[in-house]
């Protein structure tokens, strides 16, 4: 959408190079998923790091000389830390960030040990993998990923993952919970297969190339509204859900409609949404009744 958008407002036709650019802004959201998982193992690092200069001060205290050490022992983090699969992708794709910008690193660390969280998960000193697990998910989800100054730093990084930061966070939060003990802890793939990937460009190609077919559709269901009042954004939405209904056989079309019906809320109008849902439930009422739509394979049937 957004691909289809910025062809708009370029007034270009050059399709091959937005969808380079498409291309390469989705593949760097495995740096994105990247830097957020290696943001834990940093964390760690740079309180052990802290524990043993502590340790070593000339008037060490007692407690510096033999601290709690429940942190840096903490089972996920180091199952995240003896990672081969995030090692290797980590060094593949060379994400240095942490080692040129620690005080990002050392920012979340003071936030996360002046944390109530910290404080309580610190308390106890028996330990399970369990109590683990869920202070890391806490831990992630209510202080590292809201946290005001490493948003700031990835969107001044790179402005495309502005949107890429929740559903990045969300995968995150979805691995940690399925983490097991004594488990190697796994880096998701960007694309489920093939097939996923090729989705992505056949989707741009396939609705830039047939606009003006696609508008078409909806032109007429829009008896209310001038062409020239309905939000560009609403616009493309629409050729879009049309080009899935009629282009794409294998995507059910309640699951077209309620992707763009989430796009919609997300980023046009307020009212969009409902706009969009009336007219994509009289077109796919048309095309069923013309017997335009033909979806196959499994979950496909329509209520």
């Amino acid at each position: 959408m957004q691909s289809i958008y910025a062809l708009h407002q370029k007034n270009s036709d050059d399709i091959e190079k937005e969808e380079k650019f498409l291309l390469h802004s989705i593949d760097s959201i495995q740096d994105l998923y990247l830097i957020m998982l290696s943001s834990l193992i940093e964390i760690r690092k740079k309180e052990m790091v802290y524990l043993e200069a502590s340790s070593k001060k000339h008037l060490a205290t007692p407690e510096e000389k033999n601290p709690n050490r429940k942190f840096v022992t903490n089972a996920v983090l180091q199952l995240l830390e003896e990672s081969n699969s995030l090692s290797i992708a980590i060094e593949k794709r060379k994400i240095t960030n942490w080692a040129m910008n620690d005080d990002y690193i050392l920012i979340l660390l003071n936030e996360i040990k002046q944390s109530a969280l910290y404080e309580t998960y610190m308390m106890n000193k028996k330990s399970s993998f369990e109590e683990d697990k869920d202070f890391v998910i806490a831990m992630f989800s209510e202080l590292i990923a809201p946290n005001e100054k490493l948003y700031e730093y990835l969107e001044d990084y790179k402005l495309t993952w502005v949107d890429d930061i929740p559903v990045v966070n969300t995968q995150i939060l979805k691995q940690l919970k399925q983490v097991l003990e004594n488990d190697e802890f796994r880096v998701s793939k960007l694309y489920k297969d093939q097939e996923d990937k090729e989705f992505v460009c056949l989707l741009f190609r396939k609705t830039v190339l047939n606009e003006v077919a696609l508008a078409k559709e909806y032109i007429d269901k829009t008896p209310n509204w001038d062409a020239d009042r309905i939000a560009e954004i609403d616009t493309i939405i629409l050729k879009m859900a049309i080009c899935e209904f009629l282009k794409f056989p294998s995507i059910p079309v309640k699951v077209t409609i309620n992707e763009y019906l989430e796009i919609a809320k997300e980023y046009s109008t307020p009212k969009s949404s409902i706009f969009i849902n009336g007219i994509l439930d009289n077109l796919v009422k048309e095309f069923q009744n013309e017997n335009k739509i033909q979806k196959t394979g499994r979950g496909l049937i329509q209520n």
